[in-house]
């Protein structure tokens, strides 16, 4: 479904070039839920930013579903974006003005779909998530939890191919932590949708299919319990 190979990054600094990323390879299958680990200042959100077409890399190939990403015009690199990729943050990142509902509609609204298809999938997706008695609230009257809950639907409503997630239970404490991991974590499943979660929890990551290490600028696949 995705495969990057020999993907580089560096920055130009007043010191000369900072390398960010090394020969990078990665295979992510349907429906797997994948996670990186690794030091903060690593390159991790760097990478699930390349991976999102959000940043350019400055070598290698990324190839999401038989399409060379890398290949395309800013304009098709938006219109994937909101077709095949879901993004969730540390930070719920959702707009205050709007409900939990406008919120989690939004996407599917802005790549052309029909007002009450979009409500009746967000709807949905809300009651998954136990959000749908919160679904008129604007983000100020919600926890941190439930508006996490709703970055979730939104990243899930065009039904992706792929979510890139970095840190999305950073913000939240624990016992929240593990209730939005694994709410996430079952409805991606379900819906076959693959997943790249950035994360600091081990319980996390054990709990994914694949575990890979950001490290010295290089990607390795380290072992976890589901293997």
């Amino acid at each position: 479904m995705l495969r990057v190979t020999h993907l580089y990054k560096s920055y130009p600094t007043p010191q000369g070039k900072l390398e960010v990323l090394n020969n990078v390879h990665l295979h992510v299958e349907d429906g797997s839920f994948v996670a990186i680990i690794g030091e903060s200042g690593s390159g991790k959100s760097t990478l699930l930013q390349i991976l999102g077409t959000l940043d350019h890399a400055d070598q290698g190939e990324i190839i999401l579903n038989d399409i060379l990403i890398h290949k395309l015009s800013e304009h098709k690199l938006a219109q994937l974006r909101n077709q095949h990729i879901g993004f969730i943050y540390q930070s719920h990142h959702l707009i205050p003005e709007l409900s939990a509902l406008e919120n989690t509609m939004l996407p599917l609204l802005i790549s052309g779909s029909k007002q009450h298809h979009a409500k009746e999938k967000a709807l949905y997706l809300l009651a998954q998530l136990g959000m749908k008695k919160r679904a008129q609230h604007i983000p100020a009257h919600l926890s941190g939890g439930e508006a996490q809950r709703v970055a979730v639907a939104r990243a899930l409503i065009t039904q992706p191919s792929l979510i890139l997630a970095d840190e999305p239970t950073g913000n939240l404490d624990e016992s929240t932590a593990s209730l939005v991991f694994h709410q996430m974590y079952q409805l991606c499943k379900s819906n076959h949708i693959s997943v790249i979660m950035v994360t600091h929890s081990q319980a996390f990551a054990d709990a994914c299919d694949k575990v890979y290490r950001l490290s010295q600028h290089k990607l390795s696949q380290e072992k976890c319990k589901n293997t």
